[in-house]
């Protein structure tokens, strides 16, 4: 007897290649009313979804919920509907760094887009007594090869939707107990009272601004007082100077803002972070004189990376000075931490000093950076994903830097 199947439709012509089966369409990242439509695309009664969509929410935000399974108070026929078409899964760790002073390091994996590849990523946590920052990355690689920065030396591969940042997110509230009726793991070093993760950083690998939509779409998820409930004080994103969406980010997210500033001239800059030569330092601080919301309760955090007898003078510390005047400012001053192939030294630690004091003098604070994480490479500017790695053995010899004081309550 022969047999024939017709695989004239999508059903049929899965039996043959499972591989062709519709990918399950990700949950974490929606809006409510994306997530509204979602429902009733399966069938749920429109009468039905603005209750549904509440149950959601709770379960996967405030509960933490990967599976649905674990849904207890939605139905197990809408469990199935939901399993069917839908994932809310984590993505995968495919290693977990931990410091010796309780900074953690994870490199996650997430599953092919489409015909694309998986692609991986850095996210960091650095624990303090007072709070607990986790810096996000936004984009799989960098477009804006700054010279100091070792994230830039890895090519751009996409960018990172909505879900796959909120993720990085979930994962680090998975991993450090943070979650109700979780625990956290033994010996794990976080805040002394109250929620492990405290403030978020968009200052993991990317440029935020070069992804716009899904990292607001990701931050009005995680700031939603009925979800994940993160104050907007406690979230900063970080730009190298991307002006015509500084702006947008204060109008539209509303969060607290930093800029990878590093240089004081333009000629420098240009050098140091290139996307300068697009839009030079005076476009890049008439645009943060003009951020929505700017007082001195809500100030811009300035990022200057120091470098030895490049951008460590006097009179850089005078010139930044000179510029800054009439923003209500913060300078973070960053100890550099070299790298392989890097042309660059750290400044010597009584100039930073003195650089500091100068500017502080001058009415602005400017702590210096307290280096932490020695033991793995955890810093600003110095995540790379697997893809287009170091050796380990390199990592592993080079300093980490705190990535801390941003979103003060």
């Amino acid at each position: 007897m022969t047999l024939t199947i017709d695989t004239s439709t999508p059903e049929s012509r899965a039996l043959l290649r499972p591989d062709l089966q519709p990918e399950k369409k990700p949950l974490i990242g929606l809006l409510r009313e994306e997530l509204a439509d979602a429902l009733i695309s399966i069938g749920v009664p429109e009468r039905q979804v603005n209750m549904r969509v509440r149950q959601l929410w709770h379960w996967l935000y405030v509960r933490g919920v990967s599976d649905f399974s674990k849904m207890f108070n939605i139905s197990k026929d809408l469990r199935a509907a939901l399993d069917e078409h839908f994932t809310i899964a984590r993505p995968e760790i495919v290693e977990e760094q931990i410091s010796q002073d309780g900074t953690r390091k994870w490199l996650l994996r997430f599953p092919p887009r489409g015909a694309g590849r998986p692609v991986e990523v850095e996210t960091v946590y650095i624990p303090e007594e007072d709070r607990g920052t986790l810096c996000i990355s936004s984009q799989v690689g960098c477009t804006l090869t700054c010279s100091f920065c070792h994230t830039g030396t890895q090519k751009m591969v996409r960018n990172l939707t909505a879900g796959e940042i909120l993720d990085q997110l979930l994962i680090a509230r998975d991993r450090l107990g943070d979650f109700p009726d979780a625990d956290t793991p033994d010996g794990a070093i976080v805040p002394a009272e109250g929620r492990k993760v405290t403030n978020i950083v968009m200052m993991g690998m990317g440029e935020p601004l070069y992804n716009f939509e899904n990292v607001k779409q990701a931050l009005l998820v995680a700031s939603d007082g009925e979800g994940l409930s993160l104050s907007k004080r406690r979230i900063t994103l970080s730009t190298s100077g991307v002006v015509p969406e500084i702006y947008r980010t204060g109008a539209e997210i509303g969060v607290m803002l930093a800029i990878s500033l590093h240089a004081v001239r333009d000629e420098l800059r240009n050098e140091l972070v290139p996307i300068n030569k697009k839009y030079p330092l005076k476009e890049l601080l008439d645009a943060c004189r003009a951020y929505p919301g700017l007082s001195n309760a809500r100030r811009i955090t300035f990022e200057y990376v120091m470098l030895k007898d490049v951008n460590d003078s006097l009179d850089d510390a005078r010139e930044l000075v000179r510029l800054l005047k009439g923003i209500p400012a913060k300078i973070n001053l960053i100890p550099f931490n070299p790298w392989p192939g890097s042309s660059y030294e750290c400044s010597d630690w009584e100039q930073i000093e003195k650089f500091a004091e100068f500017v502080n003098r001058a009415g602005y604070a400017s702590p210096i950076r307290t280096p932490r994480g020695r033991d793995i490479l955890a810093a600003c500017g110095q995540l790379k994903s697997q893809s287009e790695r170091m050796k380990k053995t390199e990592r592993l010899k080079l300093e980490a830097m705190m990535i801390a004081g941003h979103g003060e309550a």
